[in-house]
């Protein structure tokens, strides 16, 4: 083990310096609420690639100069040096005092993407330009982005979704190299957010268990819906279109077309008819159930041991649902 940690040192010093300088900074990030105001303190800047050429360039054209005593070498030498030093200056000034909140996020299907969604916000006159939002240890990011004084802009940054359950957001830079490119500089920090997972969906195949009851109907006074179930006396407050105008001058009195909406037959989705299934396989032939009833616009109940969901259908119903099953028995 030691000798493969002298060979290492050995055969790349820089990267082994920037891991364990990484590791050291990455044991004192804590984890915070948000939103979070980017300090001087908190900036760190090195050169870049390019900025180390630009070093050896100028350095280059000062020996020279020093060697031949030219005058004009020499002024181009400190001028160039002068714009290094300018545009050091301006690169860590574009992260400082920029502020960072954490943005809703939309829940995802396990094998999916989730896209941890920030805000970063400008309160200082200046624009700050090419901010890149990039996770810890991770060669790719999110697209640069430009932020203008009071106008906060919401960058996204992509994390794979392996399993269900909460997936938690780490550690991320904040980043910039304008103007030129020579110096790079950013921040790290760790906000507290999480995407909620839901199981993969079992591929389409599978039917659900059989209905438990007959289709019913649940009447309305109003017009527009799927079937016309007879005609009731007029209530103060029903629309006037409703009105069945023909049968005035027979009854003498207003009456009013009922209609009904047709619903289906309430299923079950019960965690029991998954029998000879794992726990996971249930719960992914679950999901797949969910989302074939809501298309269907079937109304469903879930079971699931510890917890039973009504029949109902609709949005809010098919979330309930899912987070129960990406919830079931999962560790903190």
């Amino acid at each position: 083990m030691r000798f493969w940690l002298i060979f290492k040192i050995l055969l790349h010093p820089i990267r082994y310096a920037q891991e364990r300088i990484d590791a050291w900074v990455m044991a004192r990030v804590k984890r915070q609420p948000g939103p979070v105001k980017i300090g001087r303190q908190r900036v760190y800047i090195v050169p870049t690639s390019y900025g180390y050429a630009f070093a050896g360039l100028v350095l280059a054209m000062l020996l020279g100069a020093m060697n031949y005593s030219n005058s004009l070498m020499f002024g181009l030498s400190f001028l160039l040096m002068a714009l290094g030093l300018v545009c050091m200056h301006h690169t860590h000034g574009n992260l400082v005092n920029m502020v960072v909140h954490a943005s809703r996020l939309e829940s995802v299907f396990a094998g999916e993407e989730a896209h941890f969604e920030f805000q970063l916000e400008n309160p200082t006159p200046r624009t700050r330009y090419t901010l890149v939002l990039s996770w810890a240890r991770s060669t790719s990011g999110a697209p640069g982005a430009d932020v203008r004084t009071a106008t906060p802009v919401k960058v996204s940054i992509p994390l794979p979704a392996l399993k269900r359950g909460w997936l938690r957001g780490g550690v991320f830079s904040v980043a910039t190299e304008f103007p030129l490119g020579l110096f790079h500089a950013w921040t790290w920090m760790e906000l507290d957010v999480a995407c909620l997972v839901y199981p993969r969906p079992a591929p389409a195949g599978r039917q659900p268990p059989a209905a438990r009851g007959m289709g019913h109907r649940a009447d309305r006074a109003v017009g527009g819906h799927d079937e016309f179930v007879g005609l009731r006396s007029y209530q103060r407050g029903d629309p006037i279109r409703s009105i069945h105008w023909k049968s005035l001058p027979k009854v003498g009195q207003p009456l009013v077309k009922q209609f009904a909406d047709t619903l289906g037959d309430e299923l079950w989705l019960d965690w029991d008819a998954l029998g000879g299934l794992d726990v996971e396989q249930r719960l992914s032939q679950l999901t797949r159930w969910v989302l074939d009833c809501e298309g269907a616009r079937r109304r469903y109940g879930l079971r699931v041991p510890g917890l039973e969901v009504p029949p109902d259908l609709g949005p809010v119903h098919q979330s309930t649902c899912l987070r129960a099953l990406a919830l079931h028995e999962a560790t903190p």
